[in-house]
């Protein structure tokens, strides 16, 4: 179990949309512990929305998950869009940058999250721009197990995939708990060993999220709904596994009242504290028989 990484956030966060931003300002002694943005929504946003953004940084800590990077497309890695990002990410010191381990994009933008080839090929390719990418902006980033709803050229298990290109582009991991339940519904395997074979020692933070079951082998990842049981469940197995890690939640469509999604908040904090506590237990044993 890993227990002494230093993580760039704690506790449980919410991915900020600008429809939660009035309440946000209102209640600033919310539940939610840090706060996630895309910079691709952000980047040159100025009047009152920068302002007030500006303003929410400069109190929490923030962290930041891209949708535009493309690391596995086929055309040259946006220079220009990477020069802006890492303006914003010294700008509003963000303590993460993560991305999709997927493509989005080759002449022009393909507005979806499209699965990179299972290949030998494929992690040297992919994790070599990547590499770049980290050392471009002069930090690690973390790379986000997607889900997917095809594999096309498939040589390798996503799992072999996915440590692959960890361990050859020396990259950390965000590791989506729902995508690998939705994938496992999807793909047909068991998602508790899927999760025993990653690498702890990587992971910089969870996502957890809703989806919607188009049919009992197929689910749709949406991020549109509220966490089902077997999540939370598999949320559980994760904290089991590698100790309590910085959790958020996402919800992009079907935003409920903010006081819903403070009530997922802390449910996440109270797993969160579920696993915490028999660790201080036996913490405050060994001290006293030292």
């Amino acid at each position: 179990m890993s227990t002494a990484i230093n993580y760039p956030v704690h506790g449980a966060g919410l991915g900020l949309r600008r429809a939660l931003m009035r309440e946000v300002a209102e209640q600033p002694d919310n539940a939610v512990d840090f706060w996630e943005i895309a910079p691709e929504n952000w980047i040159g946003v100025g009047g009152s929305y920068g302002k007030k953004l500006r303003a929410l940084t400069e109190r929490h800590p923030f962290i930041c998950h891209g949708l535009s990077l493309s690391i596995g497309a086929p055309s040259p890695l946006d220079e220009a869009f990477l020069h802006r990002l890492k303006r914003f990410l010294n700008t509003h010191q963000i303590r993460c940058y993560s991305e999709h381990l997927s493509y989005c994009s080759d002449d022009g933008h393909l507005y979806d999250l499209l699965p990179i080839p299972f290949t030998e090929e494929a992690v040297h390719y992919v994790a070599s721009r990547i590499k770049c990418v980290q050392d471009f902006l002069e930090q690690r980033i973390a790379m986000e197990n997607v889900s997917y709803y095809a594999a096309p050229g498939k040589e390798m298990e996503e799992i072999d995939f996915l440590n692959a290109v960890l361990e050859q582009a020396d990259c950390d991991l965000l590791l989506d708990v729902n995508n690998i339940y939705v994938n496992s519904i999807n793909h047909g395997y068991d998602a508790e060993t899927f999760l025993r074979q990653i690498p702890g020692e990587r992971i910089r933070y969870i996502h957890i999220a809703g989806h919607y079951n188009e049919a009992e082998d197929l689910i749709v990842d949406t991020h549109g709904a509220d966490v089902i049981d077997p999540v939370w469940s598999l949320l559980e197995k994760a904290y089991q596994q590698f100790g309590v890690i910085p959790t958020l939640l996402e919800r992009d469509f079907n935003i409920p009242a903010f006081s819903d999604l403070e009530q997922e908040i802390k449910r996440i904090q109270h797993i969160q504290s579920n696993w915490r506590q028999p660790l201080l237990l036996v913490d405050e044993h060994n001290l006293q028989h030292a």
